[in-house]
């Protein structure tokens, strides 16, 4: 039976870019609410952890837009932005944390090591 190999890519961003997905759909409707702080804070929190894993697979489209939406959704200083465009940008970020999720690969650091736990080969150097 052949030892299973480790991929040669992962993607960390596509939980935080579902979660990220979900909580500004609900935030959509929660626009007028004094709960939208919470989202905002969520959404720059998930918005720079994903930057850092676009920074990292080295895509610069991501990295710039998830640091627009971080800017954007800064609940420290609140851009002044409300009704059906501010609606409208909550699923338009939506739609940026799905495909940046699914688009973003990192360099698996385990592939190519194969089956020795992490060991470097005999004779090889880390």
């Amino acid at each position: 039976m052949p030892t299973p190999q480790a991929p040669d890519f992962l993607r960390p961003a596509l939980a935080p870019g579902l979660l990220g997905a979900v909580v500004l759909t609900v935030g959509a409707f929660l626009l007028d609410s004094g709960t939208f702080t919470v989202v905002r804070y969520v959404v720059a929190i998930l918005a720079l952890i994903m930057a850092v894993f676009a920074w990292r697979g080295r895509a610069w489209w991501a990295v710039t837009l998830l640091g627009a939406i971080a800017v954007l959704w800064n609940p420290v200083v609140v851009v002044p932005l409300s009704g059906q465009p501010w609606a409208a940008m909550q699923f338009a970020a939506a739609v940026v944390f799905i495909v940046a999720g699914v688009r973003t690969k990192v360099p698996n650091a385990e592939a190519g090591r194969g089956a020795g736990g992490g060991r470097p080969a005999p004779g090889r150097r880390r």
